[in-house]
């Protein structure tokens, strides 16, 4: 099922096939709903309607908890439903006396409230917690303090460097790794740095610690496995004046210490950068429109490209089998549906004018929507299936608006992987094919032949993959080593012919000298050779002189001159070869 939060209220739709309104779940109908959330394994939903918080059984319909919270903004459940986090507006008493605290933990079972804390900020506001809440970490005042078995009234440990701005723990099984933020200040570098909980002291203790420049804020990823961690770091400015939007760098460290800048072959912003649920590959969409697409391997060495197209953001479907990449905000809405394992492109589905997209939990059914306020008109939603087939489409009435849609999480495991169809699935709605927008054409061009005029060319996907020989499998780390060690080498040695290095006498290339050809050969007398040797580079300056005279270049009267002897020196440097 799926929550439809807007302006007709809140009611709960079937998921396919069937699309219609839950008749279980009642419908909340005033216009003050101003937040839901379902825990983590989709049992429990929560909302509040502007009066109350109050949490029911997804299942059964069955009202669990009320809170008496009008004001709450915002919603979370803990990882395993034992505690609901509220949160409201900090307000501060009329004689500046400190507000009440407002962020409230609930205790689910209970109803009892656990401990409340003073959160002025909404960014970043509900506590972390491990997938088994065994801990709790909020960040306070630049320090991050962590509660042990959802223990509020005592700090259990507290990591406390410079300035911490940010932190994320890493999902899945103990032990649990946390990744932490500290910008740069006065010309000292930004960190982000690795811990494993609770081994905090010393720089010595950290698993792994990256730096840069040019970072006002950042955003860390953690992949499924919790072995390593994307950092996207940006500047709100960019210095050249090459973008509107900042500057952004790609780097990802390991918890094993490794760490790299991922190296993007296009320059421009960083629009998205997703995890594959498999945690041994990412993609990330980059560079100035038409942006770039690639996928990186943990080596950060690109596995495929997807060529250029109007596209800035990607999401991995739950099995990580099937990639959207997609152009949505200032982009019309296109759609690309990826295979993964062959990378081959299934479907071209266009949704335009979409604010939200969202992968069902069954990795099958993808929902796009419009929602207010990003846009105010033509609110709806899609629902679709990734082989480009609209199942469902719904559109609120032109008075009225949606705020939010979302899908009912599972947890992994619920929906097994299965095996991508290429053929689109029958669907009862015509095809959403929009009508291509014509070009503007002036009358006077109006009734000639068109010319079709691009602004750039494309780039076609290509495999990245080092193909060895005529077998497609990729090389071993040691191979590719030695192979770049030897492309180095070969680079290096046409370089040195490329500038006529004719120092080097040993090479086995014969070298030309200008008018006559004679191969290198040493006379034994090295002052002899050393005659030799500056002979022709004169000789050469003269005939680079010849060449700037001959393309017109006025000459000066010591490099007139210089031509003027090159005859004596040929003669000098016949009588000195034919006296070796």
């Amino acid at each position: 099922i799926f929550p439809v939060r807007g302006s007709e209220g809140l009611y709960m739709v079937n998921g396919p096939p069937s699309f219609t309104e839950s008749t279980a779940f009642q419908r909340d109908s005033g216009k003050n709903c101003k937040a839901v959330a379902f825990s983590k394994d989709g049992s429990l939903f929560a909302w509040c309607n502007g009066e109350k918080v109050n949490i029911v059984n997804v299942t059964s319909a069955e009202l669990l908890r009320s809170f008496d919270l009008p004001k709450a903004v915002c919603l979370e459940f803990s990882p395993k439903n034992n505690v609901l986090a509220t949160w409201q507006a900090y307000t501060t008493a009329k004689d500046g006396t400190a507000g009440v605290p407002n962020l409230q933990l609930h205790d689910v079972k209970t109803g009892k409230c656990l401990k409340s804390f003073i959160q002025k900020k909404m960014q970043n506001w509900c506590p972390c917690w491990a997938d088994d809440e065994s801990i709790c970490a909020r960040n306070v005042n630049n320090e991050v303090h962590f509660f042990e078995n959802n223990n509020f009234n005592t700090i259990a440990n507290k990591l406390h460097l410079q300035k911490v701005n940010d932190f994320v723990l890493s999902p899945g099984a103990q032990p649990t790794k946390v990744a932490v933020y500290v910008p740069g200040s006065k010309g000292a570098p930004s960190f982000v740095r690795l811990y494993q909980y609770p081994n905090f002291g010393g720089p010595q203790s950290a698993l792994a610690n990256k730096s840069f420049f040019k970072a006002d804020k950042v955003t860390m990823l953690w992949n499924k496995k919790a072995t390593a961690v994307l950092v996207i770091a940006s500047t709100e400015v960019d210095k050249t004046g090459a973008s509107y939007y900042g500057e952004q760098t790609l780097h990802y460290i390991a918890t094993n210490g490794e760490s790299a800048v991922v190296q993007l072959p296009k320059n421009g912003p960083i629009y998205d950068v997703v995890w594959n649920p498999n945690s041994v590959e990412f993609c990330a969409v980059y560079g100035f429109m038409p942006a770039k697409a690639t996928v990186f391997n943990l080596k950060c060495d690109p596995v495929f490209d997807f060529g250029t197209g109007p596209r800035n953001a990607a999401y991995y479907s739950p099995h990580g089998h099937i990639l959207v990449l997609a152009g949505f905000g200032n982009l019309r809405g296109q759609m690309e549906v990826w295979d993964v394992k062959n990378y081959k492109l299934i479907s071209k589905p266009v949704a335009s004018d979409s604010t939200y997209f969202a992968w069902c939990p069954d990795g099958e059914h993808i929902v796009t929507a419009t929602c207010a306020p990003r846009l105010r008109v033509s609110n709806g939603y899609k629902i679709w299936h990734y082989t480009g087939s609209l199942l469902h489409n719904y559109e609120v009435p032109s008075n009225e608006e949606m705020w939010q849609v979302s899908w009912q999480p599972f947890l992994d495991g619920v929906f097994p992987a299965k095996a991508v169809k290429y053929q689109a699935v029958p669907s009862e709605l015509p095809s959403a094919e929009p009508k291509p927008a014509q070009a503007y054409r002036p009358p006077a061009l109006r009734n000639k032949p068109v010319t079709s005029s691009k602004l750039h060319e494309d780039e076609p996907p290509q495999n990245m993959k080092p193909q060895s020989g005529s077998s497609d499998k990729p090389l071993s780390k040691t191979a590719l080593k030695n192979q770049r060690k030897h492309e180095a080498k070969k680079a290096a040695k046409q370089e040195a012919k490329a500038d006529g290095n004719q120092e080097s006498t040993q090479s086995s290339a014969s070298q030309n000298a200008p008018r006559t050809a004679v191969p290198a050969v040493t006379s034994g007398d090295p002052e002899v050779d050393k005659k030799i040797k500056n002979l022709k580079k004169k000789l050469k300056a003269i005939e680079q002189l010849k060449e700037q005279a001959a393309a017109g270049k006025q000459l000066e009267k010591n490099q007139l001159e210089k031509i003027q002897k090159e005859t004596a020196l040929l003669q000098e440097l016949e009588d000195l070869e034919l006296g070796l």
